[in-house]
């Protein structure tokens, strides 16, 4: 059996009684980052060995993995944070395990973007998972063009290192709107902001960040 394992965000103690039950009785778990993973398992006595499976060897491990399933091993997939395959590695090996018809169940647990969405207090009614944002200045403005185009509420990961520019491209694009950002959700310094996004932009120029950022933003449905 293939087991899709969701894990904390952020806070270790966000893990389900049956994630740990899971963990602890595969033969092997493949990890987006073993060094990483090796801490969770450290809080909660899970003693399976690890093996690494990240977007630079994922198309030969999946290979390997399977052929141990067809063995008849136990295997579950984590990813560092959240659930394996959204905008995670994950996808290549679940896609082949499919083809192979391996059995796989799935662990539920964390999602930064549904956990960033329930903060937000925006409309959840009808909202759109658009991923991490593009680097290059012109596909990411097209990006933000899109889902005022998809509307309802659009959700973007992004990180630490780009986050102005995009609140800058968001600005410039939208006229100035007034978005959510959500970061460290479920740690210590856990952060909510609600402002226009040239504000935002401003704090952030003034006061570095830390942290992967989820930037929410709504389009009123006509």
């Amino acid at each position: 059996m293939l087991y899709i394992v969701s894990t904390p965000i952020g806070n270790l103690k966000d893990i389900t009684l049956r994630a740990i039950e899971v963990l602890k009785s595969v033969d092997l778990i493949a990890a987006e980052d073993t060094r990483h993973t090796k801490i969770l398992c450290q809080e909660y006595g899970i003693t399976a060995p690890l093996t690494s499976c990240f977007e630079h060897n994922e198309v030969a491990r999946s290979s390997q993995l399977v052929a141990l399933l067809k063995e008849g091993k136990n295997v579950a997939l984590v990813s560092d944070a959240g659930t394996p395959g959204i905008s995670d590695p994950g996808f290549r090996f679940l896609r082949l395990a499919k083809e192979n018809n391996i059995p796989m169940t799935v662990i539920p647990g964390a999602c930064a973007a549904v956990a960033a969405l329930s903060l937000s207090a925006l409309p959840m009614d009808r909202f759109t998972f658009f991923g991490f944002m593009p680097v290059k200045p012109g596909v990411r403005r097209k990006k933000i063009i899109e889902a005022q185009r998809v509307g309802g509420t659009a959700i973007f990961y992004e990180s630490p290192h780009r986050i102005q520019k995009t609140l800058k491209d968001i600005e410039e694009v939208l006229g100035d709107p007034v978005i959510v950002v959500a970061r460290e959700i479920t740690k210590k310094f856990e952060e909510r902001l609600e402002d226009k996004a040239s504000v935002l932009h401003a704090r952030f120029t003034a006061h570095a960040p830390l942290g992967e950022f989820v930037v929410l933003l709504n389009f009123p449905r006509e």
